[in-house]
């Protein structure tokens, strides 16, 4: 029976397992058990990685902040993510009288679900992936969409202002992101000349984060935005409005808002490793080569790798004022993604079919134009940025009254 996954050896393989075992005249069963079970494997992967990632990325802030981190609930605290999805199982979930009913329900259930739509396109290995999609970087940045039209629901159905607040804000603060972070991505759709991520991850002789420096840092920041991640997590500025768009939910409504938020920086980490450092190839040794790693295991060391760098800016950075946002997408990142698209799409033009030393030349020029353009927009931003006016006035008290 020819499928559409002839590339993906896992589907084959246990395609192949299961017809063996089917009667005859049900091969169909067995494409669905296969196609079942790697969904039940990139489900409970992503599950597990995002408890890792709540593990880990407390631990170091820990680091960074002088203290321990979770360390009590089993051997080094490694229970400690396990313990806190069953606190939240048990706690009481509660829903405001204001609040709408299929709204509230609806939105945690839509920012899961973008997340595990997304996961299903990435590779983590050759020939292992859920689908390879001729379109996969498109689906890539259109699913995620479903993420900020949810945050919208859950403020407007939680009957409360501030979560109303919090969930505009999230809406004009991921909308403009967006639109730099998908430019980004045509420096490396016009390197790898396919939307497909199999292909891309192929197409890297050299990892786009040497051919495309602007470009990976455009993205990098644009997707901390999207993910609610400091310096930009202004969404839920407890100092303003309270916890954002999802103040008002408890229980397993919030701990599906926790586990979309943790499982997106999860699969953000996945996709810079697929679109800029070469997926699953290892970066030390030419697939020519012996190999004493397997694919999967470089995958996810490299995913590992960008959490402990989220981790790392966060620890780092304060908090930008809601201006500084708006205007750092407009004024910085879009121009610098139009920049590393122009430049890009002329070094294609002159080497459409570049040789190994050529893609160097083409690494030294985009690096060229990274440094000067990441200066020049620098100093520019620090010689226009808005200084606010003091919102409080100073009064003097005579010395006789105090």
């Amino acid at each position: 029976m020819d499928t559409p996954f002839d590339r993906n050896g896992l589907f084959s393989g246990l395609y192949g397992f299961f017809a063996d075992l089917a009667p005859d005249g049900f091969a169909w069963l067995a494409y669905l058990l296969a196609g079942a079970v790697i969904v039940f494997i990139v489900i409970n992967g992503v599950m597990l990685l995002t408890a890792f990632e709540t593990y880990m990325e407390r631990r170091v802030l820990g680091r960074f902040q002088t203290r321990l981190g979770p360390n009590r609930v089993g051997p080094f605290g490694l229970l400690q993510p396990f313990a806190d999805v069953l606190k939240l199982l048990i706690k009481e979930d509660l829903r405001p009288a204001m609040a709408d009913r299929f709204t509230f329900f609806l939105a945690p259930v839509l920012m899961v679900a973008a997340i595990l739509l997304v996961a299903a396109v990435v590779p983590f290995g050759e020939g292992t992936f859920l689908a390879d999609l001729n379109i996969g970087v498109l689906f890539l940045v259109g699913i995620p969409t479903i993420a900020t039209v949810a945050m919208f629901l859950g403020g407007w159905g939680s009957g409360n202002r501030f979560a109303l607040l919090g969930a505009a804000r999230a809406v004009a603060m991921l909308i403009s992101y967006e639109v730099p972070m998908i430019v980004s991505l045509a420096g490396v759709l016009l390197l790898a000349g396919s939307m497909s991520l199999v292909d891309v991850v192929e197409a890297q002789r050299l990892p786009f984060i040497v051919l495309q420096p602007l470009g990976f840092f455009v993205f990098l920041v644009a997707a901390s935005a999207e993910m609610n991640r400091s310096p930009f997590d202004l969404m839920e500025a407890e100092s303003e409005l309270t916890a954002g768009f999802h103040t008002e939910f408890s229980g397993v409504r919030f701990g599906l808002l926790q586990l979309a938020e943790f499982g997106e920086l999860v699969i953000i980490s996945a996709v810079l490793a697929v679109l800029f450092v070469s997926g699953w190839k290892n970066p030390f040794v030419s697939p020519d080569f012996a190999q004493w790693l397997p694919g999967q295991v470089w995958f996810l060391l490299k995913l590992v790798f960008f959490l402990l760098l989220f981790a790392w800016i966060r620890a780092t950075l304060p908090r930008m004022r809601v201006d500084q946002v708006m205007a750092f997408a407009w004024k910085a990142l879009f121009p610098l993604a139009i920049i590393n698209t122009l430049v890009t799409a002329a070094l294609v033009v002159a080497w459409p079919e570049p040789e190994y030393g050529q893609l160097w030349i083409m690494a030294a020029v985009n690096w060229a134009v990274a440094i000067v353009c990441l200066v020049a927009f620098s100093r520019f931003l620090e010689r226009h940025r808005d200084r606010p006016t003091a919102s409080v006035q100073l009064v003097e008290i005579p010395a006789e009254a105090s």
